[in-house]
Parts: structure tokens; sequence; C-alpha cells
């Protein structure tokens, strides 16, 4: 069973400002095979939405179609079907990718380059003046926290693996971008590493980027950002904020046993099934009431705690569920 909380979570609150980010039903299907008669879904009816100043993170385990969505969005790929918004425009105009930035998770770096010159050639393609290059390249190597004397002297064959990912953030901030893509951002980084990247996203974040990123390190994701979204199997199974999924500090996570399914989902988010016919959910209000119904339905409470949720868990259930499907 899917999480409740999707793409509609703004319902409550709505926004003043229009979605950055806007997909339809965006679905991706490569063919293979000697006469490409093989079909391999990679995204199949892909619906969200990630408004302007969000840091939105993708979750989802290796090839549940992260990087694909990244790819369609960015207009490197097309789509097979439905349709999406970048900006305003439709996906794959070239008028909106003066404003986007994007750090791929392997980056082509070329290694003869200093950093310093691979900036200065990024700065080139956006035909951005020498003038403001002066200005703007020392500013950044100062954001990620790469010194102006390895990036002018030190070619890129000889950085590390976290100088690497720095001047690739760079690059991808070079032209002042509104929305910025991350693919893994903190791929391959020891722990000061990925303190030092979260603490440029989060710098990004104050200054009102919009930013769109996958990982796999839900500590951070969940430190990081104020929406996330789980893909599995080319599936979106689920979107919204953190306080939708994982609970507030008034939540109940709530185990039992019998009752109406109906009543239970008024009552209860997040209701999911498990293979043994236990559920399991959020309860948030009036638990003396839900409690004197449940006994009337004849089921029971097998464990009720007032805790919140860590992602890391939460993620995992969500994946554990898309693999055991109960009806």
């Amino acid at each position: 069973m899917n999480c409740v909380v999707n793409n509609s979570d703004h319902s409550k609150n709505p926004p003043t400002n229009q979605p950055v980010v806007l997909t339809s039903e965006l679905q991706k299907v490569y063919r293979t095979g000697f006469w490409l008669n093989q079909k391999i879904v990679s995204l199949q009816n892909c619906s969200l939405q990630v408004y302007a100043g969000e840091t939105f993170g993708l979750l989802g385990p290796n090839g549940a179609g992260k990087t694909t969505l990244l790819k369609l969005l960015l207009g490197i790929i097309r789509p097979t079907a439905g349709r999406g918004l970048l900006l305003g425009k439709p996906l794959g105009d070239r008028s909106v990718k003066q404003r986007i930035g994007y750090l791929p998770e392997n980056p082509y770096l070329y290694e003869y380059l200093t950093g310093w010159e691979f900036l200065e050639m990024a700065a080139g393609l956006f035909q951005i003046p020498a003038n403001i290059q002066r200005q703007r390249i020392p500013q950044l190597l100062e954001l990620v926290g790469l010194s102006q004397t390895d990036a002018r002297k030190k070619s890129m064959g000889r950085y590390s693996k976290g100088m690497l990912q720095r001047v690739g953030m760079a690059q991808a901030l070079i032209n002042n971008p509104d929305l910025v893509f991350l693919d893994e951002p903190m791929s391959g980084l020891d722990p000061l590493g990925r303190y030092q990247m979260r603490e440029i996203i989060l710098s990004l974040k104050a200054s009102g980027k919009t930013i769109f990123f996958n990982s796999h390190i839900l500590s951070e994701v969940e430190q990081i950002c104020d929406r996330v979204a789980i893909l599995a199997k080319g599936n979106l199974i689920c979107s919204g904020s953190l306080d939708q999924l994982l609970g507030t500090e008034t939540t109940y996570h709530i185990k039992g046993q019998g009752g109406d399914i109906e009543v239970l989902k008024k009552w209860i988010n997040n209701l999911q099934y498990e293979p043994n016919g236990s559920w399991r959910g959020l309860l948030q209000e009036d638990y003396y009431d839900f409690i004197a119904s449940l006994r009337l339905m004849g089921g029971k409470i097998i464990t009720m705690n007032l805790s919140r949720q860590s992602l890391e868990e939460f993620f995992i259930q969500q994946i554990q569920t898309q693999n055991h499907p109960l009806n």
C-alpha cells in the first residue's frame, strides 16, 4: 500500500508562487535488444511539484529511476509520455538553461586544467563577462572551501574526490542559477566532506536558491530538505514534508490488528499493512476516541509510541512495502 501523503501536500497552505518544477505522468521507456523489441520502463506516471526556495530531496534505491528523472527535467533525454515544466517552460526548452545549475554524480572534469581554468571555461559557455568572472570565481571558491592557490596552480588530475566535488559545485553555480540540480552530491565523500557539502547546500538555501537533489545519505537529507519524494521501481510512491511523512512531536506511531479499513483510514495517516496481517501508521489527535472506536470494531493495539520516526526508518518501510505489496 502506498504512502497516502502525495503531491497535493500543499493543499492546507497553498503557495503563493508557481512551481518551478512541475511534471505530470512523466514516463520513460528504453528499448533494448537487437531489434529494439524489448522494453525497460525506467520511470512511469511521475507527477510532482517543487516550489521556489525549496530544498527538495529525491530518494530511492539504486535503479529506482532518480537519475532518469533528473535527465528528463534537464532535457538531456526526452520523455516517452507525459509532460513537464521547468521554470515555466516545457522540458527541453533551451531558454531556461541560463538559469539552471547542474552537478552530475560523476562529473567529467578536464584533468589537465586547473580548477580556476575550468571555472573560466564554464563561465565562457554562459558568456559571462571577464570583469564579472574575476569577481565571481573567487567568491565561489570561498563558498565551496577550495583555496585560490590550489585552484590556480594545481591541475584537477591531482585533486582529491572532495576537491573535485567542490569545484564541480562551483561550476554548477557559475551562472548564478535560480534552480540547482545535484545528483548524489555527497557520493564518495568522507564525513568531513559530507559536512562541508551540507553546509554549502544550506548556504544556497539561505540565499533563496531552489535545490533539487538525489542522495543515498538519508541523515543528510533529513537535515537539509523541506520536502522529499521516494521513487521505487520507477514509481513515485511518496511525497511530502518531513512533518507529514515522519510525524511531529505530538504524533503517535501506532501498530495494531483488526478493525475496518475505511474507518482506520479516517484516523491514521500513512496506513500500511504488514505481511502478518497487522497494520501501522501515524495517529496525531483524539487517540482516546480512536482507541474506543477500535475496540468497538474488534481490533486491538500492539504498540503505540510518542516519537518521531527517522527518515531512514520511514524509507526502509516504504521500500519493503513495495517489495511485498498487499491488497
